[in-house]
């Protein structure tokens, strides 16, 4: 027995000094895989939503040395009783209204600063979509109608062969993947603690293999679809989206902020939800593709481009939401009004009719209820007609 105890107290001490070498050996993985399963708690998640960099791994994007564009303020807008409760009902964290490209309106709640680099989640697909439009404008790209294999090729014999680059920007790829935030063993929370874990998404996204409808044929929002768009523009410019963003997008806008991506391990722009800015940089993009692409005195994502992609070319059924290539149409859009939007209340909203661009970041975690996607635009609505005929 005195012998059998002595081997049975190796064995612990032995599995005792096993878990805490792993442990310092994957402290990284494992905190942030923590940090992941706790994003959303409602304790935590304004907090996190502007700090996702203590999280998840990150990249800077440079917004070059040039000076910042201007904003400048003209006559306030003092928001009526309606709007106030839609901030407090929706945990708005961040607001910026512009009417004729001047500040008229802007607010920070929950603690939040005006500095804090926050998480577009979904709204960061726009960027993604102008950053297409300008190399298909200088030939990088020769045809939205090419196949994505032909710029990824590590996805031949997967769910997106067949697919072109058109129907992953329509979100029409007919791939099957499961976006339920609220399920555990979803697709995309399976792709969150790959992140998490420094994970390579290109192998996630190379692992799926089911379709449920021939490409181009339905609209089906598939985030996994963006991933797949960033492969193409790797694949294009043998360059990655961080450094192509920045220089193309970021530093001629004049940002008062540089930005960051949340990356994998491979260092590869998780651009399907990843990039963080300010509220105040997230209105400058919106103010750009009011002025059809151009901002800061140069044309930078073409005037074409913006049309293309802000009307509702996808397959979506009769009487849904409209989407273009990666940009939202509201049902009864007047011309010239769409919108980025992200999870949790992340929004531009541009109507150029009025010459409004609404920027909105938030903590809703109840952004999923019936109503509340069009308690969002019809309050944006609101905003802008009060403006439209100032």
């Amino acid at each position: 027995m005195r012998i059998f105890g002595k081997w049975l107290g190796r064995i612990l001490l032995a599995l005792v000094v096993a878990v805490v070498v792993v442990g310092l050996w994957k402290r990284e993985e494992i905190t942030r895989l923590l940090a992941v399963n706790s994003l959303f708690a409602e304790d935590k998640i304004v907090h996190n939503f502007s700090h996702m960099d203590e999280a998840f791994l990150s990249k800077p994007l440079s917004r070059g040395d040039g000076p910042t564009a201007e904003l400048s303020y003209g006559p306030e807008y003092a928001p009526p009783a309606e709007v106030n409760d839609w901030i407090k009902a929706r945990d708005v964290t961040a607001l910026v209204v512009l009417k004729d490209g001047q500040i008229v309106y802007e607010n920070y709640f929950k603690g939040t600063q005006p500095d804090d680099l926050r998480i577009s989640w979904s709204v960061a697909k726009s960027y993604l979509s102008a950053l297409v439009g300008i190399l298909l404008d200088q030939g990088a790209i020769a045809s939205l109608d090419d196949p994505v294999t032909t710029y990824a090729p590590k996805l031949k014999g997967t769910a997106y062969d067949g697919a072109t680059l058109r129907n992953v920007l329509n979100m029409a790829s007919g791939v099957t993947f499961d976006e339920d935030y609220l399920d555990p063993d979803s697709d995309i929370n399976k792709m969150g603690r790959a992140l998490a874990l420094g994970g390579e998404l290109d192998d996630f996204t190379a692992s799926l293999k089911d379709t449920f409808t021939a490409p181009g044929s339905q609209w089906q929002y598939v985030s996994i679809d963006t991933h797949v768009i960033g492969m193409v523009v790797r694949g294009a410019t043998g360059r990655s989206v961080t450094d192509l963003l920045s220089e193309k997008v970021i530093t001629p806008m004049g940002l008062e902020h540089a930005p960051y991506y949340v990356t994998d391990g491979a260092g590869v722009a998780f651009v399907l939800g990843g990039l963080n800015l300010t509220t105040r940089d997230y209105a400058r993009m919106g103010q750009m593709f009011l002025q059809n692409g151009r901002y800061n005195g140069q044309q930078i994502v073409p005037a074409d481009w913006v049309a293309a992609s802000t009307a509702p070319s996808a397959p979506t059924a009769e009487g849904q939401i409209g989407y273009g290539y990666q940009w939202w149409i509201p049902q009864g859009a007047t011309e010239g009004e769409f919108m980025a939007r992200g999870v949790y209340g992340q929004y531009i909203y541009i109507n150029r009719a009025d010459g409004v661009v609404i920027a909105t970041n938030a903590a809703d975690r109840k952004f999923r209820e019936a109503g509340v996607s069009d308690q969002n635009i019809a309050i944006f609505r609101q905003i802008s007609a009060a403006l439209g005929g100032t």
